[in-house]
């Protein structure tokens, strides 16, 4: 009996329990299995979410003016050799004067500017839908108007529709108004306290997170944190950088060819250039509406505008800014625009990409300590063995 139940035993060892991949697998089912479980108990998330929902907008805020501002702090320390603190200060104070001159300058036009486009959008859109009867007639139009029409009605209920339905539930409910007041409050307020730690203390974050890692796991663990950070800081700073020339280049295209609402234009085409390849198309629906109210002529000034646009954006600004440094396929990136704005909406278009190349670290790292510790590039040795001892003979 005993000499019958050895082969089981070697055989179970060696397929399962000696087998990374077996363990592997069975370690992954796990997790899943305690997530699932754990997604189950909604008593335990709740105070979770609403921890996240007070804290997480002011946290994000503070760490992506943290990207933003911290390569400015080091290199005015390094150059200056002045106090980080004082660095830290004067930077402080002359974010502070610029949001000051916005908020006085530019505040009121582009509130201007939105109240007259939301005014005037019915009339823009029915002379568009018009104005493309006439050059595209005949049925091929027709699944084109109806899809624009859909369009349109979804803007209107996101512009009209939603704010009435949010005005009239906070004006009912007194909790509503306080909530949502308090959290835009504790946003303001705590943002850049956040801001201001994370920049004085945030480079040694990561060797404080070590000494919670077991010491043999502490150099690939910093390893990771510091790939995660450049890969993260690199799209954040790249993404808000050309939005920023991309939104200066419409704004001022669209004033030199005299377009209305060329800064609020501008603007918006610089907030949806964060998603990328898409944004910029999208930016353009309001700018043809308008430009093909105007005259068609001003339709081909809009458009001349967006063709030397996206050259300068495809050939000069963006390879010198982004260049190649999540090394990600554009189809690639298409996927996961669609997979996270499916799943998660606009903030998962917006983080999509960072979290993918977040994740992407990870799993790149696993996988080469999976190979480094299992037999996974034995098999090329054992076939080039046949040919040397061949070779030889």
């Amino acid at each position: 009996m005993k000499q019958s139940r050895q082969p089981i035993r070697s055989w179970f060892s060696a397929w399962i329990l000696n087998s990374k991949t077996v363990v592997a697998l069975i370690i992954l089912l796990l997790v899943l299995l305690n997530l699932f479980m754990l997604s189950k108990l909604p008593w335990l998330w709740s105070p979770l979410k609403g921890v996240f929902t007070l804290l997480g907008v002011p946290i994000m805020l503070a760490g992506v003016g943290y990207y933003l501002i911290n390569p400015l702090v080091d290199r005015l320390e390094a150059k200056f050799h002045v106090n980080r603190l004082v660095t830290i200060a004067v930077v402080f104070v002359v974010i502070l004067g610029l949001l000051i001159w916005g908020v006085v300058s530019l505040i009121p036009v582009v509130q201007a500017q939105i109240v007259s486009l939301l005014d005037n959008w019915p009339r823009y859109w029915n002379h568009l839908e018009d104005f493309l009867t006439q050059w595209v007639p005949g049925s091929p139009f027709e699944a084109l108007h109806k899809q624009l029409t859909d369009f349109n009605d979804e803007i209107a209920n996101l512009l009209k529709g939603r704010g009435s339905d949010l005005v009239s539930t906070s004006l009912t409910s007194i909790a509503g108004v306080v909530s949502r007041v308090s959290t835009v409050l504790i946003a303001l307020i705590t943002a850049p306290f956040i801001l201001f730690y994370l920049l004085k203390d945030g480079h040694q974050l990561p060797k404080y997170l070590a000494h919670f890692v077991p010491k043999r796991n502490r150099a690939s663990f910093l390893r990771i944190l510091t790939s995660m950070n450049r890969q993260v800081s690199n799209y954040i700073r790249g993404q808000l950088t050309v939005a920023f020339f991309v939104g200066a280049m419409f704004a001022l295209g669209y004033w030199v060819i005299g377009l209305k609402f060329a800064l609020l234009l501008g603007i918006v085409s610089g907030i949806l250039n964060l998603i990328p390849y898409l944004g910029s198309f999208l930016a353009m629906i309001p700018a043809i509406t308008v430009g093909a109210f105007v005259s068609p002529l001003m339709l081909v000034k809009v458009l001349i505008v967006f063709a030397i646009e996206q050259t300068l954006e495809g050939r000069v600004i963006s390879p010198l800014v982004l260049g190649n440094t999540l090394a990600i396929h554009p189809v690639t990136i298409i996927f996961i625009l669609l997979a996270a704005g499916k799943l998660f909406g606009v903030p998962g278009v917006i983080l999509g990409i960072p979290g993918y190349a977040v994740i992407k670290v990870i799993v790149n790292e696993w996988f080469d300590w999976y190979r480094r510790h299992s037999d996974f590039d034995t098999d090329d040795a054992v076939d080039e063995q046949p040919a040397s001892s061949s070779s030889e003979k």
